[in-house]
């Protein structure tokens, strides 16, 4: 990568899930103070009786951080689809974003590439409240990748206008299935895009500190499993908490539904829905994922002889390794024997390698 890249103007980008019903939450103040969860000044109760208010000034590791103020009126089924359809929401928002560029260019999209390339790295992160949202670094450079110099209309204030407007002209709708009424999924309001500055609060190096934070940070905030749910798993015994439980039965049920068929819920109920990869980049961001992998595979063969840094073998030769034991052939002695008891026939000659034997008398 030059470090020419430095100067091409970059961003932060956080695009967030809407509201499925309200959660605990822990909020600051402008000092830094921990405000009131969800104060409401004439209180109330929800439909089912609970509390519509806390004021509670929840600490960082409490429990209730991310669990619904009342389970019954939180939207499982609506979580659970919008976590699936996520990958697709980021898809359509990456087109959304480059015809919005195009737009403002004046050119046709097919020829955007050839004036600019949008480069981007992104991370999905879960909140606790058992949704995923995603971090973005979105970068304007030249035509080609960051070798080149971007025009001098791609600005941080027009990323800033393009993310805003994909992320609010993007939706996926899925048909109503059995009492899952038909939605519409759409990015969550709270959108937020900094610049990345050399210098600053927000340089490349926090930037770098914040998605390798994002990239070992898995859904085990939300109290959930960290490997798949077997078809003999009872959700009811699962070491899950309540919320990462509902979720995950609403996995299983929507599942079943043959209208959601595709989206594999079952595979990924341990993952609340979501089965998109963590993290994905395109191709001129930085060094790709291909490469890396075949300088792997060099530095290894090339470890096998470091004194001399030749190879054992040619370059193009094709090695296969293995090792056999030869196990038996046919019935084991104590089935020949069961055999011939229950038959009243002799007792078969087993080969075994190169010997042959007879299996012996047994009372």
């Amino acid at each position: 990568m030059p470090t020419t890249v430095t100067a091409h103007p970059a961003a932060f980008v956080t695009l967030t899930a809407p509201s499925f019903g309200p959660v605990h939450s822990r909020r600051t103040g402008a000092g830094g103070g921990v405000m009131a969860c969800r104060p409401r000044r004439d209180g109330g109760t929800c439909p089912h009786g609970r509390p519509v208010s806390c004021t509670v000034r929840h600490a960082a590791d409490d429990t209730r951080l991310g669990q619904p103020l009342c389970p019954d009126c939180f939207d499982y089924a609506g979580a659970v689809l919008w976590n699936a359809h996520a990958p697709e929401l980021w898809r359509r928002f990456t087109m959304a974003f480059r015809r919005y560029l195009a737009r403002s260019a004046g050119l046709r999209v097919a020829d955007l590439r050839e004036a600019l390339t949008v480069s981007f790295a992104k991370v999905a992160e879960y909140q606790r409240r058992g949704l995923v949202h995603f971090h973005a670094v979105i970068r304007l450079d030249g035509p080609g990748g960051p070798d080149a110099t971007p025009p001098s209309w791609a600005t941080l204030d027009l990323i800033k206008a393009a993310v805003d407007h994909a992320a609010g002209a993007v939706a996926v709708s899925t048909s109503a299935a059995g009492d899952v009424p038909a939605k519409t999924h759409v990015w969550g309001s709270q959108i937020d895009v900094r610049p990345i500055t050399t210098t600053g609060d927000l340089t490349d190096t926090a930037v770098a500190g914040y998605i390798a934070k994002y990239a070992t940070k898995a859904a085990e905030c939300v109290g959930t499993l960290d490997r798949r749910i077997r078809p003999t798993d009872d959700p009811a015994d699962l070491p899950v908490s309540g919320h990462a439980r509902r979720l995950i039965t609403e996995c299983l049920r929507l599942a079943a539904l043959e209208e959601f068929a595709g989206l594999r819920l079952a595979e990924w109920a341990h993952m609340l829905g979501f089965r998109g990869h963590f993290s994905t980049k395109s191709r001129h961001y930085s060094v790709t994922l291909g490469r890396l992998r075949a300088d792997r595979i060099e530095h290894n063969r090339r470890q096998h002889d470091i004194s001399t840094g030749r190879l054992p073998f040619d370059d193009d030769q094709v090695l296969v390794i293995a090792h056999w034991r030869y196990l038996g052939q046919g019935m084991t002695p104590g089935e020949a024997l069961l055999t011939a008891a229950l038959t009243g026939k002799p007792l078969p000659t087993l080969t075994t390698g190169t010997e042959r034997r007879t299996c012996p008398n047994s009372s």
